[in-house]
């Protein structure tokens, strides 16, 4: 039932039935059958296609069915390797209302080949994650974990959880089963920056009465509000709180209103059934002695402002911790790398600006906008984050780069939002807001909140646990398309936006709108390869049907240099299959870096992926370089260079490698740089199916190394590198 409190506007019970039935009212789509979904499905990933990297130790296991708007399904998948767990095998399906097979979504980029066999024991394993927090309650059981980076990386992931520095720490600790050293951490419990709490006098919200009332919402399944023990507020009167800024049951009421806004808003717009996505939500937690806000993987919890006058529990710091929410229940989870944790908490202001659209407060609330914070005023100096332009917080940037990936995470979130502000909006608005720049001049148009939200929400749906920038400009065309079949102002508009704020293609992302409805994407694996003049090389180019039926693809390649061929097997598929390019150099090719551009054509439809050739001569492709390394690795080894602690750049500059193994052998090459963190990230990398690799990297100052793995085979290499 509805009952009034002592804050906010009367709002409409209207849809209330929906959200207890869990059927949705979001504008009319195709008949979908769950069913036929995940036999469709089913059927592609029983095939293992080339676009899966499926190898013979591999199992699959279908977790759910997902539905979106339009009559799109998203089903996801976990993989196994061996039988053990692989971090980052996810993939998600997508299938029309009928279970034709649309897209996949897959970030893992090579076949797995790892032994899985750990030198390291659980519990050295566990000593080394109980480092990682500052004061650690309890720990899990270690979980023996193949890492999908490159052909394979064995690990074990465990959960630390308890305090860190100061703050409830849920961190999750992957640690190399052969060397002990922290692959990657990520903490489950995710800060927040928030707004205010004004909503106006009264406002409705959804509580419980029996014997008392509390403060359960009784539409919205496991939303409710309390304080920091955990217990839902009760009491023997159905009003709550006193509107003033102190008061934690009014802040509990506004947390209510902001957070049954958000459901409406994600059932309405988005066709979303609850935060969880199957008709469930989270409780929240207020009083917390923090100027903060958070989501810790169970519950929110909001705390004040510095001076202590506000709770932060305005309709977009709550939409900003239950986004987190939404981003951990969508396929792929919410740990994992920096740059994940940067794309979620963008995640977070995003749904706080729908949010507050969907609620559209009048003049002197919460009213519309892309500003993060401003209400709230958390420390005393205006808004956190402005979406339109998030240079106008110092160290924000308003364009992608190569440091991105590394940045603290709220700083970099501005690349995701900046995005999404010219996809509502466009660059030059005529509605009020401000005008957003490009950082390639272009002028961009938007295609209103609602869509940009909708296209949004369908990109999550195709989220895998590795999530970079350039796999969800991908997701976010691939949902354009299939969202709005028939229109080409979409897709083009998504893509113009990420083009203006400098996000690279993915491999294999739609290249352009075809309007016909039948449509595929073009993939190579692997995309790059190092031979010696007169050597082959060999990729597969996997086709995937992305709109519409399967059609016949026919392939070619160009910019070929002088003495190299290219030939296909087969020279032509229905797409969904693959064919194997064979590239052959001879004695007489030039050494050198050749981009080699291939085409897949269907239809009305031409996409194209680039093939990276890199030729040496007789004299060795690693002369010549500042520096140089040497080494013997047996199969399934690793090495550092220089050294295991690295080596210092002081300047911002181009770092330029090369790898040289023994014939017969595949060695791969990885640049890896230290964060913040402590922790070494790959920054470059080179994982052709060939003894050598070569690769440029621009990056800034800092501590840096080599990791030369091998992938199979046995003996010595050489490396040799250039360092700013």
């Amino acid at each position: 039932m509805k009952r009034t409190a002592a804050l906010a506007l009367i709002t409409t019970t209207a849809g209330l039935l929906v959200a207890l039935t869990g059927t949705s009212s979001a504008g009319a789509s195709p008949a979908v059958d769950p069913g036929q979904a995940a036999r469709g499905a089913d059927r592609l990933v029983d095939a293992k296609p080339p676009a899966l990297r499926p190898s013979a130790k591999d199992g699959f296991r279908r977790e759910k069915v997902v539905e979106g708007r339009g009559g799109l399904n998203y089903v996801s998948y976990t993989r196994t390797y061996g039988g053990l767990p692989v971090y980052g095998g996810d993939f998600v399906v997508v299938t029309d209302a009928k279970g034709g097979v649309l897209s996949t979504s897959v970030a893992q980029e090579k076949t797995l080949s790892v032994g899985t066999t750990p030198k390291l024991t659980a519990d050295q394993a566990t000593e080394v994650a109980r480092a990682q927090i500052s004061e650690v309650t309890t720990t899990s059981a270690p979980q023996l974990t193949v890492m999908a980076e490159g052909t394979g990386r064995l690990a074990y992931e465990v959960v630390a959880e308890g305090v860190n520095n100061g703050r409830e720490s849920k961190m999750h600790v992957l640690v190399d089963a052969l060397t002990g050293e922290v692959v990657e951490k990520s903490d489950e419990v995710v800060d927040g920056q928030g707004n205010s709490y004004y909503n106006g006098n009264p406002v409705t919200i959804g509580t419980t009465s029996g014997s008392t009332f509390s403060m359960a919402d009784p539409a919205r399944s496991g939303v409710r509000c309390g304080g920091q023990n955990g217990s839902t507020y009760t009491k023997a009167t159905d009003s709550w709180g006193n509107g003033s800024g102190t008061d934690l049951e009014t802040a509990c009421v506004d947390a209510l209103f902001a957070v049954g806004k958000e459901w409406d808003m994600l059932r309405d717009w988005l066709g979303r059934n609850g935060i969880n996505g199957t008709g469930g939500g989270f409780p929240a937690r207020v009083g917390l002695a923090d100027v903060n806000a958070y989501w810790n993987g169970s519950y929110t919890n909001f705390g004040h402002s510095q001076d202590n006058k506000r709770q932060a529990t305005p309709i977009d710091v709550v939409a900003h911790e239950y986004g987190h929410a939404v981003f951990q229940n969508t396929p792929g989870g919410s740990t994992g790398s920096n740059e994940k944790g940067i794309l979620n908490e963008s995640t977070g202001d995003v749904f706080g600006a729908l949010t507050e659209h969907y609620a559209n407060e009048p003049a002197g609330l919460d009213t519309p906008d892309y500003s993060v914070g401003e209400m709230v005023d958390l420390v005393g100096s205006g808004p956190i984050r402005y979406m339109h332009k998030p240079s106008l917080i110092s160290g924000n940037p308003d364009c992608y780069s190569s440091s991105v990936p590394n940045m603290e995470v709220h700083a970099g979130a501005g690349i995701q939002n900046h995005w999404f502000y010219l996809l509502a909006e466009g660059s030059n608005p005529t509605n009020g807001n401000p005008v957003s720049p490009t950082c390639n001049g272009s002028t961009v148009t938007g295609v209103g909140i609602q869509k940009a939200g909708q296209i949004f929400m369908e990109t999550l749906n195709r989220k895998t646990s590795t999530w970079t920038h350039s796999l969800v400009r991908k997701a976010s065309l691939e949902a354009a398309l299939q969202l709005f079949p028939g229109s080409c102002a979409e897709f083009n508009r998504t893509k113009a936006a990420w083009d203006a704020v400098s996000v690279p293609a993915a491999s294999g992302e739609p290249a352009s709108c075809n309007t016909t409805g039948n449509d595929f994407s073009l993939t190579l694996n692997p995309a790059s390869a190092s031979v010696q003049a007169g050597q082959q090389a060999t990729a597969t180019v996997a086709t995937q049907t992305t709109s519409g039926t399967a059609q016949g693809v026919t392939f070619s390649a160009t910019g070929l240099p002088a003495g190299v061929t290219a030939a296909f097997n087969p020279s032509s598929v229905t797409s969904g299959s693959s064919s194997t390019m064979t590239v052959t150099t001879s004695a007489s090719t030039a050494s050198g870096s050749y981009p080699i551009t291939v085409t897949g054509t269907g239809g009305s439809a031409t996409h194209t992926a680039t093939f990276t050739l890199t030729v040496g001569g007789g004299s060795g492709p690693c002369s010549g370089r500042q520096n140089t390394a040497t080494g013997t690795l047996s199969s399934g080894s690793s090495a550092y260079q220089p050294s295991t602690s690295g080596f210092q750049t002081t300047k911002t500059g181009t770092h330029v490698a090369c790898l040289s193994g023994p014939t017969g052998a595949d060695f791969d090459l990885y640049l890896q740089k230290k964060n913040s963190l402590g922790l070494w990230t790959n920054v470059a990398s080179g994982t052709t199916a060939s003894p050598n690799e070569s690769f440029t990297y621009t990056g800034t100052a800092g501590t840096y190394r080599y990791r030369v793995y091998s992938y199979s085979g046995s003996g010595a290499y050489t490396l040799g590198y250039d360092a700013p």
